[in-house]
């Protein structure tokens, strides 16, 4: 087997180590993992600063990476408000990683950013960037376009790192060192093949617009109409489960690729409408948005998640390889907050690939592609998959 993973519940940081390598290890054999990836809760803290220098000690690889989540997904499972240490491992042969711990400094222009690759260009055959920010000291929006320059079109995966409130309090993994700021990744190249899967959560209501007036995020009129005038007249002809949903806060779909003929679950980018001006009709939503884009009004609650992520789940199987182990990243937002009970996104997972060796956490923001666009998501699972 080339990938392995155990989830481990035990209140002792010490036990819990244990009980995780020595089951990779019995899995692996007398393979040497190129690549293991360590999600904690915080109920372990205490442990926090020697933690993977207690798992690379036990369990030797070539990159590690990790930090520390709210909660905590491994196997079918997702743990919530408990201990829990989620270890996973991947031998990655003919696979060449590129391990990196940013950080970054502000300056009058922008964020300065120091311990970029800066050879990431020049290689061959890139698969997917692996990446766990701290969110209090991480523009993410430097990474992406920074990615995009270097790798345009591969798939940015991961998640910022949750569970705490305070600056200085979440904390990453790289190699033996804990950090506490910036954000630490690697980048594959060659080998298996890696895909990412985005689950955003949402349905879309109504009709299509086009944007005809917008100015950054500010939506001033679709298809000739205040955007708020398009809203309130949705409004009146949805269901009263719809109506309900829509008023516990729209969303907005901007089509990812506005040339389609025909739009479906997944083709949008999701983002919240976040106020909106009565006087002018104006709405305001979490993205830039421009004028002649395609876009739809989208509502969110747990059957809508649901079905949109085992969807998916079901087409990313149609004709793919077999998937052979995944990594889970999921807003804190979701598990039992969202669908009120536990291990939702997990046994959706293992329903739709078998058993696979899976570990995860639930971020402060997560990350992955929508079309060939990376961002930064909310209420999203998104998955990572090795083929």
């Amino acid at each position: 087997m080339p990938f392995a993973a155990h989830i481990s519940v035990a209140k002792d940081t010490d036990q819990a180590i244990d009980e995780a390598c020595a089951e990779i290890r019995r899995v692996l054999g007398d393979q040497v993992p190129d690549l293991t990836v360590v999600f904690v809760s915080h109920q372990h803290r205490q442990a926090f600063p020697t933690l993977a220098k207690r798992i690379n000690e036990l369990l030797p690889s070539k990159v590690q990476l990790g930090c520390a989540g709210e909660f905590i997904a491994g196997g079918d499972r997702e743990i919530e408000q408990r201990h829990a240490l989620s270890v996973w491992s991947a031998v990655l042969p003919d696979t060449e990683l590129v391990p990196f711990h940013l950080t970054f400094e502000p300056t009058p222009d922008g964020a300065m950013t120091e311990g970029w690759p800066e050879d990431l260009a020049s290689r061959d055959e890139a698969r997917a960037v692996l990446l766990f920010g701290e969110p209090f000291s991480t523009p993410v929006d430097v990474v992406i376009a920074r990615l995009e320059d270097d790798l345009p079109g591969i798939p940015l995966v991961g998640g910022m790192a949750s569970g705490a409130r305070n600056p200085g309090q979440n904390v990453l993994f790289f190699n033996s060192q804990m950090q506490v700021e910036g954000a630490v990744g690697v980048a594959l190249f060659g080998g298996l093949k890696v895909s990412a899967i985005v689950s955003q959560g949402c349905r879309p209501i109504g009709d299509n617009y086009i944007v005809t007036k917008a100015q950054d995020n500010i939506v001033q009129e679709l298809s000739g109409k205040p955007a708020l005038i398009r809203l309130q007249e949705l409004f009146g002809v949805l269901s009263e489960r719809d109506q309900a949903l829509m008023q516990t806060g729209p969303h907005l779909g901007i089509a990812i690729n506005e040339y389609q003929e025909k739009f479906d679950i997944g083709d949008f980018l999701i983002s919240n409408v976040v106020g909106a001006d009565r006087n002018t009709g104006a709405i305001a939503i979490g993205a830039p948005v421009r004028i002649g884009q395609t876009v739809r009004f989208h509502v969110r609650d747990a059957r809508t998640a649901d079905e949109e992520l085992k969807t998916l789940l079901e087409r990313h199987q149609q004709g793919q390889p077999v998937t052979s182990g995944a990594l889970l990243f999921s807003c804190n937002g979701r598990g039992t907050r969202l669908f009120g009970e536990p291990h939702h996104d997990t046994a959706a997972i293992q329903a739709a690939f078998g058993h696979i060796p899976l570990a995860g956490f639930f971020a402060n923001g997560e990350l992955g592609p929508v079309g060939r666009k990376n961002h930064i998501h909310g209420y999203t699972a998104s998955v990572v998959c090795f083929e």
